[in-house]
C-alpha cells in the first residue's frame, strides 16, 4: 500500500510510542521531533525499523514540523497524526477503501472513538460526508491532488493551521471528508510528557491568541481581525489584574502570556514564542 505516516512530536515519550505500534510496521513513518533530542532518535530507530526520525536544527511546531515531512513523501498517500492517536483495527485499510471510492479528494479525515475530539460532532450515520474542514490530530493526503497547495502556512507555530489549509484547499475547489468508518482514538491534550504539562500550557495560550488574530487577518483583513480579538484582549487582561491580585500565580501567568500571544499578533510580529524547559 502507498502510504507514509508522518508525526510530528515534541517530547511525547511513551505517548509516541504507543502510537507508533498501532501502526503495521509495513508502513514507513517519518518523525520530525522538534525537542531535537538525539538519544530519543537513535532509540526509536533501534526500536522501529520501519521509522525515520528527523530532527530538525530548531522547534519548528506543527505547520513547520508537518512541511519538513511532507517534502520527504515519496509515496503517493501521507496521513498525518498526532503523537497523541492510536489507530483502531482496520484504520488504514478503510482509508484505502474510501481512497479508492473517492478518486478526487484532497483530505480524508477519520472519526475519533472519543466523542469528545470527533471530528464532525453532527455524523449520525455512516455516510461519508463532504466538509469544510477537518481537525488536524488525523488527516490522510492525497499527494497529487494537493500539488502546488504549499501544505500547512509555516507562519503558524500552533493552531488552525489545518483550518488554515482546509480553507485554502477549498477555494481551489479540493474536497474534504470524513468517513465515519475509519476511526482512530484521540487522547487531547496529552501530545507530551505530563512533567511539561505547565509550560506546555503556557506556550499553548500564548500561540492560541497569536494564530487567531493571524488566521482571521489572513483571511479577513486586519480590521476584522482586531474587532474579533478585542474582546479576548480586555478579558485576559481583566483576569490577569484580577489573579495577580489575588495572588494567583498561574492563572494569572496564563493570561499573562494570552495577553503577550495578542498583542505579539496585533504588532505583526512572527510567533517566536516556544515553551521554556528545564
Amino acid at each position: 500500500m502507498d502510504l507514509t505516516i508522518v508525526i510530528v512530536s515534541f517530547k511525547s515519550g511513551d505517548i509516541l510510542h504507543r502510537c507508533i505500534k498501532s501502526i503495521d510496521e509495513k508502513f514507513p513513518i517519518i518523525i520530525i521531533e522538534n525537542s531535537m533530542d538525539q538519544i530519543l532518535k537513535l532509540d526509536l530507530e533501534q526500536k522501529y525499523p520501519n521509522v525515520s526520525c528527523i530532527l530538525p536544527t530548531e522547534n519548528l511546531g506543527y505547520s513547520g514540523g508537518n512541511n519538513l515531512a511532507l517534502s520527504k513523501v515519496k509515496t503517493d498517500f501521507a496521513l498525518i497524526l498526532n503523537p497523541d492517536v492510536v489507530l483502531e483495527k482496520n484504520c488504514i485499510k478503510n482509508f484505502f477503501v474510501t481512497a479508492n471510492q473517492i478518486l478526487d479528494f484532497g483530505i480524508l479525515a477519520p472519526v475519533s472513538v472519543d466523542e469528545r475530539y470527533d471530528n464532525f460532532d453532527a455524523i449520525k450515520d455512516l455516510d461519508i460526508k463532504e466538509v469544510e474542514y477537518v481537525k488536524g490530530f488525523a488527516m490522510f493526503f492525497h499527494m497529487k491532488n494537493l500539488k502546488g497547495c504549499n501544505f500547512f502556512d509555516d507562519n503558524f507555530f500552533l493552531y488552525l493551521e489545518e483550518i488554515d489549509l482546509c480553507k485554502r484547499l477549498r477555494l481551489k475547489n479540493i474536497k474534504i471528508f470524513i468517513d465515519p468508518s475509519i476511526k482512530v482514538r484521540h487522547f487531547g491534550g496529552s501530545s507530551h510528557m505530563p512533567e511539561l504539562n505547565r509550560p506546555m500550557e503556557l506556550s499553548r495560550n500564548w500561540h492560541w491568541m497569536w494564530s487567531t488574530f493571524y488566521f482571521n487577518k489572513k483571511h479577513n483583513g486586519y480590521i476584522i481581525a482586531l474587532i474579533k480579538i478585542l474582546p479576548k484582549f480586555f478579558s485576559s487582561l481583566l483576569k490577569f489584574v484580577f489573579y495577580s491580585i489575588f495572588f494567583k500565580k498561574y492563572k494569572s501567568e496564563i493570561h499573562k502570556h494570552r495577553l503577550l500571544g495578542i498583542i505579539n499578533s496585533v504588532l505583526l510580529k512572527k510567533s517566536w514564542y516556544r515553551p521554556t524547559l528545564n
